[in-house]
């Protein structure tokens, strides 16, 4: 991998910024999935939970209680006809995974297939070559190949 980002992928800033700008739009396509993820969890557990609170009414003699829980609660829909597992997959499927490929796409167009060309390129600007701690790549003890400034 080149030393100087903009001599591997060519001098369009422009290009190069548009790219990252898509890059970093997917990156909060990808923390809101994990959102959703957390919401699927959060859900299963309560509902977990509510089905247990159901079982110690029941054993506390509370048998219309547990009734309420176990028939309006319990494996609740969350959404029009579809249980947290549903909205994921279907978040993946209409846009998750068009965005992903689309942004993929871009980056195997523009810049070789390589990701955060253009935080790389930050990094360089911003770097102090030869000092400890702005180092190009890592030391690479264990690979003489690795590029260190």
């Amino acid at each position: 991998m080149a030393n100087d980002y903009r001599e591997a992928h060519g001098d369009d800033a422009a290009v190069t910024e548009a790219v990252g700008k898509a890059s970093e739009a997917l990156e909060y396509v990808e923390r809101a999935r994990g959102h959703l993820y957390s919401l699927h969890q959060l859900i299963g557990r309560a509902d977990l939970l509510f089905e247990e609170a159901g079982e110690l009414f029941e054993e506390a003699g509370q048998a219309a209680a547990a009734e309420r829980l176990a028939a309006e609660v319990v494996g609740r829909n969350v959404l029009d006809g579809r249980w947290t597992f549903q909205v994921v997959e279907e978040f993946d499927a209409l846009y998750h995974d068009v965005v992903t490929e689309v942004v993929r796409d871009l980056e195997r167009e523009f810049h070789d297939g390589e990701r955060h060309v253009y935080e790389a390129q930050m990094k360089e600007q911003r770097r102090t070559t030869g000092a400890p701690g702005h180092e190009h790549r890592p030391a690479g003890a264990h690979d003489p190949s690795v590029e260190t400034d």
